[in-house]
């Protein structure tokens, strides 16, 4: 767990690539079944896992998905991408293009850092 309130929480999807999960604390299953500050709190965790992300990895893109077949329940995927990682250009659960040779900084300092940002945006 890298992060949680009252309203989400922040887990790490294990990869080659930085990638977080923010899910919902209540089980929604879609969007609109959300409350507003529920809404408005996962979009906000989103736009700071992005603003992160660029600023500790430099990543040549930031992806962001939500799919919720698998897992019926609110999330938003976030990955910093690489032209070298494994599947670039292409979405992380697509073909894989090469062996990524990815030489990143710690994921554990940037999950620090991700932590008290997201803190800060509940001041």
């Amino acid at each position: 767990m890298i992060f949680e309130d009252e309203l989400i929480f922040v887990e790490r999807e294990t990869s080659e690539i930085p990638w977080v999960k923010i899910f919902t604390k209540t089980p929604f299953k879609e969007l609109t079944d959300c409350d507003e500050a529920t809404q408005k709190r996962i979009f906000e965790a989103v736009l700071t896992t992005e603003k992160a992300m660029r600023k500790f990895y430099n990543p040549t893109k930031i992806n962001i998905a939500s799919f919720a077949n698998y897992v019926p329940r609110v999330h938003f995927h976030v990955m910093a991408r690489f032209e070298s990682d494994s599947f670039f250009p292409e979405s992380m659960w697509g073909k894989k293009q090469r062996d990524g040779e990815l030489n990143l900084p710690d994921f554990a300092e940037f999950s620090q850092i991700l932590a008290r940002e997201l803190g800060k945006t509940r001041e």
